[in-house]
């Protein structure tokens, strides 16, 4: 039977919903893939999904925009691919509208520079950087949450401020960690870890039985640090925890989420089970080294499936599996939005920007080709999430902060310039642990609460 989004996405972002996940015995393998390197070689045309019932646009753009519109993407690898035919699909229904297309390498890096001006693209994805409090001064607003939550997933939870949405996400992740199953196979790992500590046991197995890298880190890449950030809610299991966090002075002390997760991540490093010079990988080129089984795991989101099983000779030697922690004995992953889409308020074509901007949230199908949680609530579920039947693992989505409360977790986490969906926490643990920098995992988690204490008190929260 066909499950609709309205009957199970809706449920597992507002109740937590507790569904089967991919990731039973490494040898249960996930879905689906694209392609790194030499750029995914996808279809001619984006895989068809089945026919989703389009939801009304909010912001009704006039019948014939027109005018050449530039939209920036992060992905690289098929902007001159899957995105050149987006565009012919779009032009059919508005014949007037030029859809030029900006790939940048280091997304949030570049958008931020460019943010300084009013030359930031028409159409983006809206950079975590951005605090929700900011978001008016550079996006034009698209609807109000009441309207827009009502047809797409991870509004509540994703970028709006005082009842004005401004982005919606292009599609929706769970965390967890990519794996290749035939270097579990070969190195002896006969179940999912589920704890840190089985984990890097794991690793070692890798490490001592094969010739793969146990874990890749992506460190030189940047962004790929963040995906650790993703873990949170999979380790603390509970979807108010960052409203929580804004008022705790210590939030990075021993068994909190944060400490858990990036003292995994020190630990993989100072043992060795990551590669030997983190300075030089390179993102691109690590994805078909997961594919060939040359790597044995990579912490990124659910989005990155499709993209390792496209390179793989067998697509069922890439399984996801949730991040190594239970709570109570109970496994929990994050679910949420992905990037969310915007539209400059300096465009100088907003209605032909908005037109862009729905037609490609609702009519794409980009989130269904890349395997992730589609916008719209009626839209159905991808395949990737047809083997989430064998592990009782709780979907964790973020529940919105208080009334007033909304900008608290992004305006303590500025003031501190604890930068927690930046890649400086983590490239920062990783030279403490390979020895490049003389403070300890401890030094650093010390000066990360004394940084958030102090942040709160001179932003006036309690």
């Amino acid at each position: 039977m066909k499950r609709t989004y309205q009957t199970i996405v809706v449920a597992l972002l507002v109740f937590m919903m507790i569904i089967s996940a991919a990731c039973t015995t490494p040898t249960a393998a996930p879905t689906k893939a694209a392609e790194p390197t030499k750029a995914a070689e996808p279809q001619a045309e984006p895989t068809k999904a089945p026919e989703a019932t389009k939801a009304p646009e909010p912001t009704a753009a006039p019948a014939k925009p027109s005018g050449t519109i530039t939209v920036l993407t992060n992905r690289t690898d098929i902007v001159d691919t899957v995105f050149v035919e987006y565009a012919k699909k779009f032009n059919e229904i508005y014949p007037d509208i030029k859809v030029e297309f900006e790939a940048l390498r280091d997304y949030v890096g570049e958008v931020q520079i460019r943010m300084n001006t009013t030359d930031y693209g028409d159409v983006l994805l809206i950079p975590d950087t951005i605090t929700l409090d900011k978001l008016s001064d550079y996006f034009l607003p698209l609807g109000t949450v009441a309207d827009l939550d009502a047809k797409y997933n991870f509004v509540m939870s994703g970028k709006y401020y005082q009842d004005q949405v401004y982005g919606i996400a292009m599609t929706g992740n769970f965390q967890g960690v990519a794996c290749n199953k035939k270097v579990f196979e070969a190195a002896g790992i006969t179940a999912n870890p589920k704890s840190p500590e089985e984990f890097i046991a794991a690793m070692q197995l890798i490490k001592d039985k094969t010739d793969a890298i146990p874990l890749y880190t992506n460190y030189a890449a940047g962004w790929p640090m963040t995906q650790w950030e993703g873990q949170v809610q999979s380790v603390s299991g509970d979807p108010d925890y960052n409203a929580i966090m804004a008022h705790m002075d210590a939030p990075f002390s021993p068994g909190e989420p944060h400490y858990i997760i990036y003292k995994l991540l020190y630990d993989l490093v100072k043992a060795g089970l990551t590669e030997e010079d983190p300075t030089t990988t390179d993102w691109e080129t690590s994805k078909q080294m997961i594919a060939d089984g040359k790597v044995g795991c990579m912490v990124t989101g659910s989005w990155s499936i499709t993209q390792y099983q496209g390179l793989a000779k067998d697509p069922a030697d890439i399984i996801y599996i949730p991040f190594p922690s239970n709570k109570d004995g109970k496994i929990y992953a994050a679910a949420g939005g992905d990037y969310n889409v915007a539209v400059n308020k300096n465009s100088k074509n907003p209605e032909a920007a908005m037109a862009w901007l729905w037609w490609f949230l609702n009519e794409s199908n980009y989130a269904y080709d890349q395997g992730g949680i589609p916008p719209l609530k009626t839209a159905e579920l991808p395949s990737t999430l047809d083997s989430f039947k064998a592990a009782n693992v709780i979907f964790v989505a973020n529940n919105p902060a208080p009334a007033g409360e909304e900008a608290f977790w992004s305006n303590i986490d500025k003031e501190a310039e604890t930068g927690l969906w930046t890649e400086k926490p983590g490239q920062r643990i990783i030279d403490a642990a390979r020895g490049a920098t003389t403070e300890s995992f401890d030094d650093i988690m010390n000066e990360l609460n004394a940084k958030w204490a102090a942040a709160r008190v001179k932003l006036g929260i309690k």
